[in-house]
């Protein structure tokens, strides 16, 4: 259940993340899922890692949107 649970929150903070980013990246399912996991992962690494919250907060959530939009932001410059 872990993984489905991670695929779902993965898409929610990645279609988040393409709506708050100006822009139109063509992006479909299975990239925004990853998106949205890559955002998660390395917001929690980072925010773990200096101590900012703990696995589970609410501000893991709102780190991994903004986390996304700076992956959405580096994807559309390379991309270019």
């Amino acid at each position: 259940m872990g993984i489905v649970w991670t695929i779902v929150l993965g898409f929610v903070i990645g279609v988040i993340a393409k709506l708050i980013h100006p822009g139109r990246e063509n992006m479909g399912f299975v990239v925004t899922v990853v998106l949205g996991i890559a955002g998660s992962f390395a917001a929690g690494v980072i925010g773990q890692f200096l101590g900012w919250y703990r696995a589970g907060e609410g501000a893991g959530f709102i780190a991994s949107v903004i986390m996304s939009v700076i992956i959405l932001v580096i994807y559309g410059k390379l991309r270019r």
